[in-house]
């Protein structure tokens, strides 16, 4: 659909891309500060034991050692983004492998770590629980014996040990819907815990200047956010602590927690030098916060004519051994609630488990909750439909959800596009080509919505004394482009070229509040405060230069670097700017936007992909892949794609080969190395498709992208191996092994 824009909608290439590719970015890793020292820590090697001491005498003795704390040196606080259950350092137990028992500042990293090993620890060994499922048995261990005097705890929780957490959500009647149906099939599915795989490490350095202000540097996705959390816990007033705006070197939901800022904070506090601490690969791997692994059960309830009726869902996700890391109200994965997917049902149950287990806590990842609940929702749509001698494709159409329709968690839709969509990736990828099927080749479908997200959100955009058009935010960049977009969005709103207008990067004093990275809201709301600000400083202009051309705001014309009025009567933004601050006037505006309640305004998104599987080995080769999406205006081709082609490589990775096995609790892969993550040679040929429209949210009727290319690509595939070989798989990855497993089983079964 053609646009008459000059700026949105072009291929805009990323202001920060040259200086990443070049190395010259400063990530909070780079910053060196005067008198820097490393902190590093000492961590436990039991998934459940009590501590009954710690000697810290050797270690003290250590050359260039300056300071050792334990729970004892530090406030007796448990920290949390909702739950604070999880304490900066174990006090009288250790509750997962990996768990921070001691930290250690030294004049060098090598220096710390050498301490590290000087340390003892006396500790006693009790019964651990690393499966959730055994966890919620009746005599598992309790692992949170004062779980209900933790601060935030939702209220009531079912009487079942090691849940912190209880999600509901009912829509109709499902018992009714049951009695109602014709057919009643139930499956369980289950997926993995999956690391991120950011480049970047979580790093963060803590400096107390000489008025006793806390300046941090770290990869936080939610600066703000995680400012007010850092002052909850050193009990301190949030305009105390500055964080520094640093680039992120990716984050996919995994950076917006303290980690180690506050034993920064109190090494710095007891040395009266800035610490920097840094998490090794091996650290990130055992002990900071991965997607949560799943088991997952849907009942669902069809009429003869392949109409869903009704649906059960129970989801357990495996916390970990803290919630801290989980932020929404219910501590729980807002993911849970797509458990009707795409498709209206009138009779909806779904329950949503988070239970601790002794291994490592798991926290926020790209779909939190959306990705393991989406798998397990697509693959059962194929089930059923070949249940019930249907074409998958048709039973979707037949089921899809359509402008009307409310979603179980209350939205009412105000789109209806799901059908177009469904039928233009069917026809795309050749769905009912009369052509001969081949053997072990098959063609998999998934299909999802998603509303928009919530939040506030601010932006500068002002002229500065040269002339020169700027744009001020604290919005981190954490790899999407965002920055890039704003300046589009700001440069089509004034008239003036994206190209020419500075971004600036803030520090958390510059606003009281902005947007947290994440749930794919940040062009829908910083983009809106954006273009709130921008238009604001355009009619700040013209009503300046109508003074002083002495002519109508309206006759004024932005055309270059300059405003013009009638006949030859025009002024420089640099004239402007100047004679402004001669009179005492600021060019510049801000822009505030905000949204607390999801809007019917929704994003259908699909994936389709044909897949080759060898009987031999059972290793899946990926044919083709079509990711299609429901937009609004593209306001940057290039980022747009971008984040079409990631997510969907980290999908793949989901799909066939991530995960992060926990042995008894310990995590077997260490390195990057033993983590198998896709890589080039993984990517499949893919092609994106996009149903443009002008009835998106966003500026410029834009719509989100985010995540959406993310979550479908494992169930897509699940049910291309299914088409391919004629059984199903219902837990993730689907590696070569599992999938000649599957054809083993298969040729037993036929056999007898």
């Amino acid at each position: 659909m053609a646009h008459n824009f000059t700026q949105v909608g072009k291929p805009a290439t990323r202001l920060d891309g040259q200086f990443k590719v070049t190395g010259s970015t400063r990530y909070a890793a780079d910053i060196e500060l005067p008198g820097m020292i490393w902190g590093r820590c000492l961590r436990s090697p039991y998934a459940h034991a009590r501590i009954r001491g710690i000697d810290v005498t050797k270690a003290k003795q250590i050359k260039g050692v300056l300071a050792i704390l334990t729970a004892s040196d530090i406030p007796d606080r448990l920290i949390g983004r909702r739950l604070k259950d999880m304490p900066v350092l174990a006090r009288d137990s250790v509750r997962f492998i990996g768990e921070r028992v001691a930290v250690v500042a030294a004049e060098s990293r090598e220096i710390a770590d050498q301490a590290l090993t000087e340390i003892g620890v006396e500790y006693e060994e009790v019964a651990a629980v690393c499966d959730p499922i055994d966890a919620m048995a009746a005599d598992a261990p309790i692992l949170h014996k004062n779980l209900r005097s933790y601060e935030n705890l939702r209220l009531p929780l079912p009487d079942i040990p090691n849940i912190h957490s209880h999600f509901q959500l009912v829509f109709g009647d499902s018992e009714q819907g049951f009695r109602e149906s014709d057919l009643i099939f139930e499956q369980k599915f289950s997926t993995p815990r999956v690391h991120h795989g950011y480049l970047e490490p979580h790093a963060a350095v803590v400096d107390i200047d000489s008025s006793g202000r806390i300046l941090v540097w770290c990869p936080s996705k939610g600066p703000y956010v995680t400012r007010t959390h850092l002052a909850e816990w050193l009990q301190v007033d949030e305009g105390k602590i500055v964080f520094q705006l640093s680039p992120v070197g990716g984050d996919f939901g995994g950076k917006s927690s303290l980690m180690d800022i506050p034993l920064c904070y109190y090494l710095a506090k007891a040395t009266n030098r800035p610490v920097k601490m840094i998490m090794s690969y091996a650290e990130e791997l055992t002990a900071a916060n991965p997607r949560h692994p799943s088991t997952i059960t849907i009942k669902t309830g069809l009429k003869r004519d392949g109409k869903l009726w009704a649906r059960e869902v129970r989801a357990v996700f495996d916390s970990g051994a803290y919630a801290a890391f989980k932020n929404n109200d219910t501590v729980n994965l807002p993911g849970a609630r797509h458990g009707a997917g795409a498709y209206f049902i009138p009779h909806v149950k779904i329950d949503a488990f988070s239970v601790y287990t002794n291994c490592v806590p798991s926290g926020i990842m790209r779909g939190p909750g959306e990705a393991q609940m989406i798998f397990a929702v697509e693959s059962h749509t194929d089930y059923l439909a070949r249940q019930l001698g249907m074409d998958p494709y048709e039973f979707r159409c037949l089921n899809a959800l359509k402008r009307g329709d409310s979603l179980p968690y209350g939205v009412h839709l105000e789109e209806d596009k799901g059908r177009l969509l469904l039928k233009r990736v069917a026809s795309e990828l050749g769905w009912n080509s009369a052509a001969r099927k081949k053997p072990y080749v098959g063609k998999g479908l998934a299909f999802c919505v998603r509303e928009i997200g919530v939040g506030e959100a601010n932006i500068e955009v002002g002229i500065k004394n040269d002339g020169n058009v700027y744009l001020l935010t604290t919005v981190p960049d954490t790899g999407t482009g965002s920055h890039t977009i704003f300046r589009q969005i700001a440069g089509e709103t004034l008239g003036f070229n994206a190209g020419d207008i500075e971004v600036i990067v803030g520090t958390t004093d510059h606003f009281p509040t902005d947007v947290v990275v994440a749930a794919s809201r940040v062009t829908f709301l910083a983009g809106q405060a954006t273009q709130k600000a921008a238009a604001g400083l355009r009619d700040l202009l013209l009503k300046e230069t109508a003074q002083y051309l002495n002519c109508a705001p309206e006759a004024i014309r932005i055309k270059a670097r300059s405003l013009c009025g009638s006949g030859k009567k025009k002024i420089s933004l640099a004239d402007l700017a100047s004679r402004a601050a001669t009179a005492g006037k600021n060019l510049s505006v801000r822009g505030n936007f905000q949204i607390q309640e999801r809007s019917g305004t929704a994003c259908f998104f699909a994936q389709a992909s044909e897949v080759k599987v060898d009987p031999e080995t059972g290793k899946v080769e990926i044919l083709k892949m079509l990711s299609a999406h429901d937009t609004g205006a593209v306001i940057n081709p290039l980022t747009y794609q971008g984040q079409v082609e990631g997510g969907m490589v980290q999908g793949l990775g989901f799909a066939l080969m991530e995960n992060l096995f926990a042995d008894d609790g310990k995590i077997v892969s260490t390195s990057l190395g033993e983590y198998k993550l896709p890589n080039i040679a993984d990517v499949p040929p893919l092609r994106t498709l996009l149903l443009e429209d002008r009835d998106g949210p966003g500026p410029f009727q834009s719509k989100p992208v985010g995540e959406h290319s993310a979550v479908p690509t494992a169930p897509c595939i699940a049910n291309a191996i299914y088409d391919a070989i004629g059984t199903q798989i219902t837990n993730l990855p689907l590696s070569a092994e599992t999938v000649y497993a599957a054809l083993k089983e298969q040729i037993t079964k036929a056999q007898s």
